[in-house]
């Protein structure tokens, strides 16, 4: 057998041996997925108290301005959604370098418990990237593999970092279950300007504020806090600047929640990339 044929056989040996591995390892993501999902909505907390007027009592102007809009009179108070969304994805690190992927995914959200399971499906003509974000019992993940086979992160941790980072995401997407930003539920809110509000919620690492403005009727028209990330040249975790607008809004039961929305890393200056350009097509409260 000539050499060149030996190479190209033991190399073809190393690639089916990495894909199965990448095989093995998402059927291990997969079962730890569902059992993340099961643990979340078992923890849900049936909603015993509904929302009424005096639970506003005491906030600034702007956050009861908010809270009655996205909230309508005894709505039982859910501290758990599941959503459904589709939109573009963008993957890079630059506008210029981004590849946009169609998404879909599901995700399940309980920012009161520094909770969340976010699971897309990404498509390019013929790539297709499937996995998980999450964060659940004070670990976080980043998962994803091509094909479900070929792995391109697998990133699991219990560290600083990791937990810190996607502990801001939990936070910030309480916007998605406004009953969260009630003080009744830890929420603490201070008024900066006559149509914007900082609202600090307690997460797994320490209490994260994020910025919101609204319009004049209460709608949420941006979102925007200093999120632990190393998304930047560097490589290097730091504080910068993560948000977006809401493009539209719907109702959901007794929630009016951003049903369109453009975010990203460096939201208000010129690095800002919205790479998570989604549309919610359905939420589900507990």
């Amino acid at each position: 057998m000539g050499l060149m044929r030996k190479v190209a056989l033991g190399a073809g040996a190393v690639l089916g041996a990495g894909v199965a591995l990448g095989a093995v390892y998402r059927q291990s993501g997969a079962r730890d997925e569902q059992r993340v999902h099961r643990a979340m909505l078992d923890a849900a907390e049936l909603a015993q108290a509904r929302f009424d007027e005096q639970m506003l009592a005491g906030l600034p102007e702007v956050a009861k301005r908010y809270l009655r809009h996205a909230i309508a009179p005894g709505t039982p108070l859910a501290t758990t959604v599941e959503l459904d969304m589709r939109g573009t994805f963008l993957l890079g690190d630059t506008a210029e370098a981004a590849r946009a992927y169609a998404m879909t995914a599901r995700e399940t959200l309980a920012p009161s418990r520094s909770a969340f399971l976010w699971q897309p499906r990404l498509v390019r003509g013929p790539v297709i990237i499937t996995g998980s974000d999450g964060l659940h019992d004070g670990k976080a993940w980043t998962r994803f593999w091509v094909a479900g086979l070929v792995p391109v992160v697998n990133e699991v941790s219990s560290g600083p970092d990791l937990v810190r980072s996607a502990a801001f995401r939990a936070a910030a997407e309480a916007i998605w279950v406004p009953s969260t930003l009630l003080p009744q539920a830890g929420a603490r809110w201070r008024q900066v300007g006559p149509d914007q509000a900082e609202v600090s919620v307690p997460t797994v690492a320490g209490p994260i504020a994020n910025r919101l403005t609204l319009a004049p009727d209460g709608r949420l028209l941006e979102v925007v806090g200093q999120r632990w990330s190393n998304a930047n040249p560097d490589k290097v975790f730091r504080l910068q600047p993560f948000g977006g607008t809401v493009l539209a809004e719907r109702r959901f039961g007794g929630f009016t929640v951003p049903a369109r929305v453009s975010i990203g890393n460096h939201f208000g200056t010129p690095d800002f990339l919205p790479f998570f350009q989604a549309e919610i097509t359905a939420a589900r409260f507990r």
